[in-house]
């Protein structure tokens, strides 16, 4: 866990080293961690790559100080960015389906960026090309692009899996993350990889989402509540690499709205539904350790809570299942 002995300059430096604890429900033999991202300053683990793109992305002049960053996004990469682009000296714009979480969107605009919404139902594809359509007619502004910038893979690279590796001794058996972008599961994957060969890595999707489409695999695409992961157009997530992958389980919303309430109730962990399906993930993996069915290096499992429930408590995640709105 973090621990900040001495005054610091900026908030900045306050970016990632989040605790990594136990998933009690997972098997003794075969442990889950899981870093709880929510500890960041903008709450997410968007806050990593926020602060990791712009950095690299000033340095290699992309952009100069007072330039503008415009992101499709659907909050938490808003977020990340809004925080770390005013301590650099630059302008935000947001473009936001409509359907997303509107506490992400007011605190993008408390951190002085701009949203623009797009219609729900053309989805993220047509926010993504929107961005550029805004970025195109202003001065000196860039789209970081984070579902095909390899710079949001390489900041999980450089930050999340050695966190996680030092905290294990290098003892990581599976790494296990949910899939939007798939910055955070691509950068985990290839550090422990680069570790041991034998690392076991799992994506995690919604039930309804195309990334199984990757392996192969005919999918039924349905509409989902679990935010913040899964796909609809597997040509837009061009980070995802396959021959990394070793498994994707799809996780359907009940079983995530039942597995929020259970980390809350009985593990004190107020985490929302990507998290909830990293879990349900994590723990299966664990098990297929466990029996022998799945061959690791190591006996632990690593996995992320990516933010927080309170971000989501106006869609009702902890109301029964019909009142919960995706």
């Amino acid at each position: 866990m973090t621990t900040h002995q001495e005054p610091l300059s900026s908030v900045l430096e306050t970016i990632g080293e989040t605790p990594l604890v136990r998933v009690h429900d997972s098997p003794d033999e075969v442990p889950v961690y899981a870093k709880l991202e929510s500890f960041n300053p903008g709450a997410s683990i968007k806050d990593r790559i926020g602060k990791y793109m712009l950095e690299r992305m000033l340095e290699r002049g992309d952009m100069g100080e007072g330039g503008t960053v415009v992101e499709p996004t659907a909050g938490n990469t808003g977020i990340g960015l809004a925080v770390a682009a005013k301590q650099l000296g630059l302008n935000a714009v947001f473009v936001v389906p409509e359907r997303f979480s509107v506490e992400k969107q007011q605190l993008m605009r408390a951190l002085g960026a701009e949203v623009v919404n797009t219609p729900s139902e053309d989805g993220m594809g047509f926010a993504i090309d929107r961005a550029h359509e805004i970025a195109d007619e202003l001065d000196d502004a860039v789209v970081p692009q984070q579902f095909s910038n390899p710079l949001n893979a390489e900041a999980h690279y450089a930050t999340t899996g050695p966190e996680i590796g030092d905290a294990l001794d290098g003892k990581v058996g599976a790494v296990v993350a949910g899939c939007g972008t798939a910055g955070t599961l691509m950068g985990m994957a290839r550090y422990f990889r680069e570790k041991h060969p034998g690392t076991h890595v799992v994506a995690v999707e919604p039930a309804g989402s195309a990334y199984r489409e990757f392996l192969g695999e005919d999918v039924d695409h349905e509409e989902y509540k679990t935010e913040g992961i899964g796909t609809h157009d597997v040509s837009r997530n061009e980070l995802f690499d396959p021959e990394l992958v070793d498994d994707i389980h799809a996780v359907p919303d009940r079983e995530v709205h039942e597995e929020m309430g259970r980390l809350a109730a009985e593990e004190g962990q107020l985490v929302a539904s990507s998290a909830a399906a990293n879990a349900i993930a994590a723990k299966r993996v664990a098990r297929g350790i466990r029996d022998g069915e799945i061959d690791a290096p190591y006996e632990a499992v690593a996995t992320v809570f990516p933010d927080s429930s309170e971000r989501y408590l106006s869609k009702g995640v902890y109301r029964s299942f019909e009142e919960w709105e995706g």
